[in-house]
């Protein structure tokens, strides 16, 4: 029994400093962004030797995907998004109108934490074309995400009659982008609750009959 607890102490310590760099590098990262922050700018922000982040994360182009990832998912579990509570939810609910709700809801979650970093991420690949090779993009990663949703959806009751799953895809992929949300959000001041009834009400009149 006292083995266990030093271990788990130890766990707890380790989560924490990476919680940390984790939080220093999103600041900076989106403050200053990618090309400007060096590492030894989250380590002194994060409170911790440069040589910790290293050891945690091997190199500065290693700590952006893994905040990318983290922020995209809200934590640091190792699940997809189409393996996502809200994600299996939203596509099994009855209808197509109620599918758009839980979609919207969800997918905006998602927006309030990753828009930022989206931006982030594209000064990141200007400054550094290695950075692009971290994720694959032979198809957006996100656009799958909005086709297997689109999928489910026009095959609901509701659905807009005769709705092809690419349009639906298509739409969702252009009205929940990171860019749209940006704009209404940052540049013209809407409230997530503002954006979250828009986008909703825009995607039921478009995807749903009625």
């Amino acid at each position: 029994m006292s083995d266990v607890k030093p271990a788990s102490k130890r766990a707890r310590k380790a989560q924490e400093t990476r919680q940390r760099i984790l939080a220093a590098a999103l600041e900076l990262f989106v403050r200053d962004g990618y090309g400007a922050t060096n590492l030894q700018d989250v380590a002194d922000r994060a409170g911790v030797a440069v040589q910790t982040i290293y050891f945690v994360f091997g190199n500065k182009r290693a700590l952006l995907k893994e905040l990318v990832d983290v922020t995209i998912a809200g934590d640091e579990e190792p699940v997809a998004t189409m393996d996502r509570r809200w994600y299996t939810d939203a596509l099994a609910a009855d209808t197509a109108h109620d599918m758009v709700r839980a979609y919207v809801a969800g997918t905006t979650s998602i927006l309030e934490r990753a828009a930022p970093i989206g931006k982030v991420l594209e000064g990141a690949v200007a400054s550094d074309p290695e950075v692009a090779a971290l994720w694959p993009h032979e198809v957006d990663p996100r656009y799958v995400v909005h086709r297997e949703a689109a999928e489910a959806l026009v095959a609901k009751p509701g659905a807009r009659e005769r709705l092809p799953a690419e349009e639906a895809a298509d739409l969702l992929f252009g009205l929940l982008s990171p860019e749209l949300y940006l704009l209404f959000t940052r540049e013209r001041g809407w409230s997530r609750e503002r954006w979250e009834q828009w986008a909703g009400q825009t995607l039921r009149a478009q995807l749903c009959s009625g």
